[in-house]
């Protein structure tokens, strides 16, 4: 696609031009953004729509990339471990449980707390209880 609709060539197609209203829909459909994003995209690492689509790629990848706790790198155990208020080895152990996705470890924790409350309000009850009979 290319501004000079006459020429219909393959490298006309592999080439992305702002200025056409239609070439922005259709870009953006294909790759599955808005058009601000793909504006920004061309800006960013040129017309090519071979190079437009990795930059994409690498973005979602990076995005997708902040909820995912890595077991691997020390500096993320540091953080998560503050953030869930827990010990690093309670965070693999929880990561382990509920993978390695930082919403599902979020939710497995609170699990873990809610039955943990749970438990001991029974055992606090049945100690009342005992009391109460003696």
């Amino acid at each position: 696609m290319a501004d000079n609709k006459a020429k219909r060539s393959g490298a006309d197609r592999a080439l992305i031009a702002l200025t056409e209203k239609y070439e922005v829909t259709y870009w953006s459909k294909k790759f599955k953004v808005t058009p601000a994003k793909l504006k920004y995209a061309v800006k960013k690492v040129g017309r090519s729509a071979r190079k437009v689509e990795e930059y994409i790629k690498l973005q979602k990848h990076r995005a997708a990339d902040k909820s995912r706790i890595a077991l691997s790198e020390p500096y993320e155990v540091r953080y998560w471990s503050k953030k869930f208020k827990i010990t690093p080895a309670k965070l693999k152990a929880a990561v382990a449980a509920a993978g390695h996705s930082s919403k599902k470890v979020a939710a497995y924790l609170a699990a873990q707390k809610a039955a943990k409350k749970k438990t001991a309000r029974k055992t606090v009850r049945k100690a009342t209880k005992r009391k109460k009979a003696t």
